[in-house]
């Protein structure tokens, strides 16, 4: 039960809202005293549902600091409503998990890494009640591996080294490092070797070193003969093609419903996916490609 004394604490700044700045000033805390007020309510339970999601988050137990949750954003643009989201992410997990968040933010671009690294201050200048320190991840950050030697000690990092540095000039030797570093591990256990390679590829995006990256892959025999790059490299074309057959439609006029759509990113057989290409090409309406097939 609340107590009276409980109540008198807030409720005489609803008597008097400018108690406020007259009360802190004493702390050399200098505020305005209001011109206007009004009270709003005092109920913060959200009244509808609200999605929010953070790319990645881990707790991490440790032997001699204890556990954290480590939330991990991927940032690949600077956006002007992500502290809000990130502030509420930090205080959410404090208070769901009562253990310390630390939010991690990874970032291929250097603008977009320098903007992510710089401290936010919630509240009035005169006394922000939250700070915000993203711990930034970017270029600059992490070192170029570019040794066979030194990839092979940690696979991981030099895929996120390659990922980071997709873009400048030592790309190149990082991939070189890693595809030769992938070889020792593919013959040991193929499957991590895969996710590794795929992760690789993904991280680099439509940069130029994707292209060198899939040149590797493909000249080295042992990648191309692996089942784990043939199984890559047949979904490589799936996912060519369904970007094919939308980019076909949108180009003609042909409007395309959202069920559609998902028929069609939902599709993972390559033949079924051709036939609807094929069709796409003269179709002047989009239940022409996705018709039946007669017998």
């Amino acid at each position: 039960m609340v107590s009276s004394s409980h109540e008198a604490l807030h409720r005489i700044f609803q008597e008097d809202p400018g108690l406020f700045a007259r009360a802190v000033k004493g702390r050399g805390i200098l505020f305005d005293v209001p011109v206007t007020t009004c009270t709003l309510p005092t109920d913060l339970t959200e009244t509808r549902p609200v999605e929010r999601r953070v790319d990645t988050l881990l707790r991490m137990d440790t032997a001699d600091n204890g556990s954290f949750v480590l939330a991990v954003e991927s940032q690949g643009k600077q956006d002007p409503d992500k502290p809000a989201s990130w502030a509420y992410y930090l205080s959410h997990l404090y208070a769901k998990y009562r253990m310390p968040p630390v939010l991690l933010v990874v970032c291929a671009d250097r603008r977009t890494a320098a903007w992510a690294a710089q401290q936010v201050d919630i509240g009035p200048p005169q006394w922000p009640s939250l700070t915000l320190r993203p711990l930034v991840l970017g270029p600059d950050d992490l070192p170029v591996i570019n040794s066979p030697e030194e990839a092979s000690r940690d696979i991981p990092l030099t895929v996120l080294s390659a990922a980071l540095h997709r873009a400048d000039p030592a790309a190149d030797g990082i991939l070189k490092a890693l595809a030769t570093a992938l070889k020792g591990l593919l013959a040991e256990d193929e499957s991590t070797a895969g996710l590794f390679i795929e992760l690789t590829e993904q991280g680099l995006g439509k940069a130029p070193a994707a292209d060198f990256w899939r040149y590797l892959m493909a000249a080295d025999l042992s990648f191309f003969q692996s089942e784990t790059a043939q199984n890559l490299r047949a979904e490589g074309r799936v996912e060519g093609r369904v970007e094919d057959i939308l980019r076909l439609l949108q180009g003609r006029g042909i409007e395309v419903s959202e069920e559609d759509r998902e028929r069609v990113t939902g599709c993972r057989d390559l033949d079924t996916l051709d036939v609807w290409f094929t069709r796409a090409i003269t179709a002047t309406s989009a239940a022409e490609v996705f018709a039946p097939e007669r017998d």
